[in-house]
């Protein structure tokens, strides 16, 4: 893909954050936009932003852990727009806990968004996207995709099983020759909401953190913002790039695993327990 001018986008989570700045990023550069996000309020917001552009916006409240909403959405995407090009599975939710004390409730909410939701986003667009003859698939991960942490074993497996998942989909669409590729994004620390709206349980004081201040503390180290971030992974999907890395953090957490693929764990490990007796 060369431009994104009259193409089609379609972006999950875009009610906030990273999936808002794509929407106006895209916006800018003269592409349609079918948006969705479980956020109706927010929704509406981003729509908001994007009226002084002469492009087509249509909305839907998705949830991206519904696969039926999501083949319903994909299809009335195609209805209204004639076609579609890219799709940015971007939604995402966070918690923080330990793997003994996570409920299957909550593990399951976590999976569902995180990882099934950029499988039904995938695979439900991915038959439109050939069809269109230019496509792209933009999933997103995480730094936590490159390495685990203490209390992040379900988000550390989601955006493990995200990474994963989109790189055999990159050499599966290699191979075929098909018009359509895919890109993995390992965001670091984003400015966005996902860490005043992440779960977080009491399961963590076991290990000496304190659930408030911990995620307080987390909310605190997010300093990309995410317009910057926005431009990164358009530019990425212009130049085909298999994987993107946004932020120094994200770039220093894949050094560190090259370098010490197992040996990271105790770094981690070590940081997490200082971390708990300064917020304590």
């Amino acid at each position: 893909m060369k431009t994104f001018k009259n193409k089609v986008a379609a972006i999950t989570g875009a009610g906030s954050g990273i999936g808002q700045a794509l929407a106006v990023a895209l916006a800018k550069q003269g592409c349609h936009l079918a948006l969705s996000d479980v956020n109706e309020l927010g929704l509406a917001k981003t729509q908001n932003l994007l009226k002084s552009y002469p492009v087509k916006v249509t909305t839907q409240v998705v949830d991206v852990a519904n696969r039926q909403e999501m083949a319903d959405w994909a299809k009335m995407i195609v209805e209204q727009h004639q076609q579609v090009n890219l799709i940015f599975n971007n939604a995402g939710v966070a918690m923080g806990s330990t793997a003994e004390g996570v409920s299957y409730e909550d593990l399951e909410w976590l999976i569902g968004i995180n990882f099934w939701g950029v499988v039904y986003g995938t695979k439900e667009f991915l038959p439109y996207l050939k069809q269109s003859g230019d496509g792209h698939v933009i999933n997103v991960s995480s730094m936590f995709g490159l390495t685990a942490q203490p209390t992040q074993s379900a988000y550390n497996a989601s955006k493990f099983a995200v990474r994963g998942f989109t790189e055999s989909l990159r050499q599966e669409l290699d191979l075929q020759c098909c018009g359509v590729s895919a890109t993995c994004v390992h965001p670091g620390g984003i400015r966005t909401n996902i860490a005043k709206a992440a779960r977080i349980n009491n399961s963590v004081e076991i290990l000496g953190m304190d659930p408030l201040k911990s995620q307080d503390a987390f909310d605190k180290i997010l300093r990309t913002p995410a317009e910057q971030a926005a431009q990164q992974i358009l530019t990425a999907v212009l130049k085909n790039k298999r994987r993107l890395l946004i932020g120094t953090d994200a770039k220093a957490v894949d050094v560190l695993q090259r370098i010490l693929p197992q040996g990271y764990q105790k770094i981690f490990a070590t940081a997490t327990a200082l971390q708990a007796r300064f917020l304590s």
